[in-house]
Order: C-alpha cells, then structure tokens, then sequence
C-alpha cells in the first residue's frame, strides 16, 4: 500500500494496516484506502480543529503520534493513526480504523 506514496509525503507511514470495518465501510462508499493515506501523509488532517491540526504538524517535526479523521462518501467517519517514531526516528505503522474501535 505505501508504493502510492507521492513526492510530497511529510513522513513515513510505516506499515499500513486496517480493521475489517474501516475496510468494509470505505468499499461500501465506493473508496479506497490509497485516497484516504494520500490525504494523511500530505498533511492534509480532515476533520480535526486548529488546535489538533496543529498538533499534528508539530509531530511531524518532533515524531509523536498523528491522527487524522475524514468521512467517507457515505458519511461514516475514519481515523488514520500513524504511530510515534521510536528512539532511531522510525514509524512501525499507520492504522485505518472506525473511532469506536480505538
């Protein structure tokens, strides 16, 4: 899935997973998971106000976690976690998952 990846990606994502639901509801609204890292890795937050929206784009920098939130098509919200780095400034990995399954 990280092959997708453009030029102007901000950070790694690391290992991409999903949950079956996170999954099914982005099918149901005829999407697919590449739209929804795209947005992710280029900064570009979704849902989130000022305030987590500049959190994230500090964590950019510092290597803390980032989250971001979008809707589908259909309306059903997601998140995309991407994990801390670690102490060699590395992400393992990138979540797709419903709020509720956090």
């Amino acid at each position: 899935m990280v092959d997708f990846v453009r030029s102007t990606s901000r950070f790694p994502l690391g290992q991409v997973v999903a949950t079956p639901a996170a999954l099914e509801a982005i099918e149901q609204a005829g999407q697919s998971t590449v739209e929804f890292l795209d947005r992710h890795v280029r900064g570009d937050w979704g849902e989130l106000s000022a305030e987590d929206r500049q959190l994230n784009d500090s964590a950019v920098e510092c290597g803390s976690r980032i989250l971001s939130a979008y809707r589908t098509n259909s309306g059903t919200k997601i998140w995309i976690i991407t994990e801390a780095a670690d102490d060699d400034g590395q992400r393992a990995a990138t979540t797709i998952l419903l709020p509720e399954e956090y």
